[in-house]
């Protein structure tokens, strides 16, 4: 039986790999220090023998046994991330360095949690790997962009120096069950203010486009990415787009919604263009999203409706 660790595995995006890989007949090890995670995420596994969760917090050493280690860990939106970007950053940088000196140990496979912040507000597009970046390294969103920059650095490095088997995904917008319905992020905002009948809030003038990637091929990606014997990095997501007013007005008719949409001031270094260009990840792990992103907001509304009756 193959022995994984997932950090940040109570979060939305871990506890949805959790499953999957539970599912596949795997041991899981979860570890959360429930800075944004919920134990809600993961109390279906509480009673699973082939699950542990352990309650820590990744900028301290710690040691497993494992087979593979899925990083997860680090808040992700900005309202989360920039709440504490002292944190945020330490989380990303000493996190990711506490994770490649268990692979280090172990001989575990790593995977990282990356992200398309690492573009920054990009000049090129859609988004190719091959593309430096345009990031302010001194604005509000710097915690984590860097933070996630820094963390590819030490992975290129400890694979140089050491032969650390790791690998890099950078994830591009992510949505679907599991999110927490307080998260900041477009989705998750736009679904419960229209399912409360709330002013749908758009950040500038709605005309910069994002790329939504249904959870379950993001899942995906990364299993496709861990068995590969490739270390990227890769872009995942879904390169599907949609501008932030299009998006609303989906979202408006999918709940039925008679909420209005108001516009407030754009945060700074908010990014006008992303989307990810998959053809690399389609190459060589034979990654191709399958879920529209209509079948999966529906999917993603019945969740948020149900939490929100809860």
């Amino acid at each position: 039986m193959k022995k994984i660790l997932i950090t940040g595995g109570a979060g939305f995006i871990g506890s949805n790999l959790t499953k999957k890989l539970l599912d596949e007949g795997s041991f899981v090890i979860c570890l959360d220090n429930l800075y944004t995670g919920s134990m809600a995420n993961i109390e279906p596994f509480m009673a699973d023998n082939n699950f542990e969760f352990v309650r820590a917090d990744v900028v301290e050493p710690y040691y497993f046994e494992v087979d593979e280690i899925y990083n997860l860990a680090c808040p992700a939106s900005p309202p989360h991330y920039q709440k504490d970007p002292v944190f945020t950053f330490k989380t990303s940088v000493f996190g990711i360095l506490n994770a490649l000196e268990l692979a280090k140990k172990t001989g575990a496979v790593l995977l990282q949690a990356s992200t398309s912040e690492v573009y920054g507000d990009a000049k090129e597009y859609p988004q190719r790997e091959s593309y430096f970046g345009n990031v302010n390294p001194n604005g509000t969103r710097a915690c984590y962009d860097e933070g996630k920059r820094a963390a590819e650095t030490l992975i290129c490095d400890y694979i140089r120096k050491y032969g650390v088997k790791a690998k890099i995904a950078r994830i591009f917008n992510t949505y679907g069950p599991n999110m927490d319905k307080n998260d900041g992020r477009v989705v998750s905002n736009f679904i419960v203010q229209a399912l409360s009948g709330d002013d749908i809030t758009i950040y500038g003038d709605g005309r910069q486009t994002r790329s939504f990637c249904y959870v379950e091929d993001l899942i995906e990606g990364l299993i496709l990415l861990m068995k590969s014997d490739f270390s990227g990095p890769f872009n995942l997501g879904n390169p599907e787009e949609f501008t932030i007013c299009e998006f609303a007005d989906y979202v408006l008719e999918l709940t039925g919604s008679k909420s209005k949409k108001v516009f407030m001031p754009l945060p700074d270094d908010d990014p006008v263009r992303r989307k990810p260009d998959i053809s690399y990840a389609s190459l060589k792990l034979g990654y191709a999203p399958k879920v529209c992103v209509r079948d999966g907001l529906i999917k993603t509304v019945e969740y948020f409706k149900k939490e929100l009756l809860g």
